[in-house]
């Protein structure tokens, strides 16, 4: 047998050497062809149109937000002995009293029932299991405003407009509510900072009142309570609250020293120092964000909100530096609000906007048109808000830094080094705009940004001009204001925190535009909503802004070309509106509440530990 070696070679004939070496030329031509047109006309290379999907780590945490969403629908109840089996599971108590009233309620009014959309009224009650019950009544009825329950009827000895809505919200389930007195602060900001060790103290106390008591003794009745004129608890006196009230200026110092002690011993912001120097281009940490990120994008919204693993945040956002009004006390006591920080006590309801449905926040019955008629750009108006901002603390501010980074102008001088930010820094090399120095260029061609009052402290002299502000106003310029619905003819809508939450965001979010929310407020409807699949979230430094506009336009450049994912902000912005329109109702504020307050009512009563609704064990009702 023949060796390998020993084969005689294949040889072509001349004209097939002939043919095979024109195919070769006329593929060369071609190739080089395509080359030129790509760094021509700025099209995507040939390696980024083989890139396997997925690529971005945009689209791994869109992909990742979907499994979450529907991992959490999956759990939808649509029977009472269900939904009763879900709360045991996950509070670990029976139950409140009225249960089934309030499972009737939310089945007849079309509401979805997961057992998550509730988890932020426990975290909000669970340190009142520590507290007796007849201090929680005596500091309720005692508080300055007040909404009072008396045989199903709900009134208020305040005409202040927040607590009308909330009475107006609470009187549209006021005939399934028992007795009970509802403190409400007024003020934009929240209150209450408990000392982190104290906290520890009540959660481990109310830990103790867990469990599940005997059918056969389960308590399922609400007791009464006097007039609301007439002290429930007159042999107990009101719990000592010391206010503190804070101002920039000596001797209380920032609001930050205050909010820290709701932190962790251990943690960034309880060890670190107190800035209380803002008259320089803020300090931003990009690496501190990186608990809560994937590839310097928010993977983790709920503790991208989170501060105490952030002390750069207190130099950030106004509220630390100087609020418009604060008074806080450390002492836990059940007072009810619209917002809060991550460090704050307060029990939350739906803000009166939200109910209110003013259309300045909502935009009215207009939610925008399709998304192929918007126009891909991003805007933004609103009042210079955050605090008080001083001549010296400006800088600080979240939307002063917010506008400024995205004007054009100002990125195209920083980056030829003609004039240095003033309160913001360049992105990194992740911009290919930034990289070819067309970083103003290409803002400008998309973001439509500004101030529509340059609102200070203190305000200027009646001889300045009207919105303006004698040490902003050489920074920022002053533009008319857009109705909501007008700002829906644009693709992108970036959320900014003003004095507390943006009033803003749930008419965003019923919008056919795409919101972006950074936040470091906790509202009622949290636990609803999954960042990337119903709304894209961003970092309270801002860092991440410029890059999630790159995913979602895309770049042309002249060396470099980015894909844009126009489809994807589509998708998100359909979704959000889609789920908005379905757990964001007015009738799903009305579930919320009713729920909260059966819950609040119980942790008032003095047999609290042993009260429940057991019908379902007891005669395995479905229905």
């Amino acid at each position: 047998m023949r060796s390998p070696a020993t084969f005689p070679s294949p040889r072509l004939s001349t004209p097939l050497r002939y043919l095979v070496l024109a195919v070769l030329l006329v593929l060369l031509v071609v190739w080089q062809y395509l080359v030129n047109l790509v760094q021509e006309h700025s099209l995507p290379t040939f390696d980024s149109l083989l890139a396997p999907p997925g690529d971005h780590p945009i689209d791994e945490l869109i992909s990742r937000a979907e499994k979450d969403f529907d991992t959490l629908i999956a759990t939808d109840s649509k029977i009472l002995a269900d939904s009763a089996a879900a709360y045991r599971k996950r509070r670990g108590r029976h139950p409140p009293p009225g249960f089934g009233d309030w499972f009737k309620f939310a089945q007849d009014n079309n509401a979805i029932i997961v057992e998550e959309f509730w988890d932020q009224i426990y975290h909000d009650l669970e340190p009142f299991w520590a507290l007796p019950a007849t201090q929680i009544r005596k500091d309720a009825w005692d508080y300055e405003m007040t909404i009072n329950v008396r045989d199903h009827k709900a009134t208020a000895g305040s005409d202040w407009f927040w607590t009308q809505i909330w009475l107006d919200l609470i009187r549209t389930i006021e005939h399934l509510l028992p007795d009970m007195d509802i403190a409400l602060n007024a003020m934009d900001e929240p209150r209450i900072v408990v000392p982190w060790e104290d906290l520890v103290d009540h959660m481990k106390e109310a830990q103790t009142t867990r469990h599940m008591v005997d059918v056969g003794d389960v308590v399922t009745g609400f007791q009464k309570l006097p007039a609301c004129n007439e002290d429930p608890e007159s042999n107990r006196k009101p719990s000592e609250k010391n206010w503190e009230a804070t101002s920039f200026s000596p001797p209380t110092g920032p609001f930050w020293d205050i909010v820290r002690c709701g932190c962790p011993l251990t943690s960034l912001v309880r060890q670190g120092e107190t800035m209380t120097d803002f008259d320089h281009a803020p300090y931003i940490s990009r690496h501190l964000g990186s608990p809560h990120s994937h590839q310097g994008y928010v993977a983790n919204y709920t503790l991208s909100s989170e501060i105490c693993h952030q002390p750069d945040l207190q130099g950030l956002n106004g509220i630390f530096v100087e609020p418009i009004s604060i008074q806080t006390t450390r002492v836990l006591f059940p007072l009810f609000g619209g917002s809060k920080l991550s460090v704050n006590n307060e029990i939350l309801l739906p803000a009166p906007v939200y109910w209110n449905e003013e259309e300045r926040y909502t935009g009215g019955a207009d939610h925008g048109g399709p998304w192929a008629d918007k126009t891909s750009e991003a805007i933004w108006r609103g009042v210079a808000t955050g605090g008080k901002s001083r001549e010296n603390t400006w800088r600080a501010f979240q939307r002063h830094r917010f506008v400024a980074m995205n004007n054009g102008t100002k990125l195209s001088l920083a980056q030829n080094w003609t004039a240095l930010p003033a309160n913001f820094e360049l992105p990194d090399n992740t911009i290919v705009a930034q990289r070819e120095g067309r970083l103003g260029e290409w803002v400008s061609s998309w973001s439509n940004m500004g101030f529509v009052d340059l609102f200070c402290e203190p305000p200027p002299p009646e001889s300045h001009p009207r919105n303006s502000c004698p040490y902003t106003s050489p920074h920022f310029e002053v533009l008319d204001g857009l109705k909501m619905a007008e700002q829906f003819d644009k693709k992108y809508l970036p959320d900014i925190d003003g004095n507390s939450f943006s009033g803003r965001y749930l008419g965003f979010l019923r919008s056919t535009s795409l919101p972006i929310k950074a936040t470091l407020w906790r509202e009622w409807h949290d636990s609803r909503l999954v960042a990337w699949k119903h709304f894209v979230p961003m970092d309270n430094r801002y860092s991440d802004w410029l890059g999630i506009m790159q995913y979602f336009l895309g770049y042309e450049g002249e060396t470099e070309s980015v894909v844009a994912h126009d489809d994807a902000a589509e998708r998100i912005a359909s979704s959000g509106k889609e789920w908005a329109e379905k757990v964001l109702r007015k009738e799903d504020m009305q579930v919320y509440v009713l729920r909260l307050l059966l819950e609040y009512a119980r942790i008032s009563n003095e047999r609290r530990e042993k009260m429940g609704w057991v019908e379902d064990l007891i005669s395995g009702k479905s229905h």
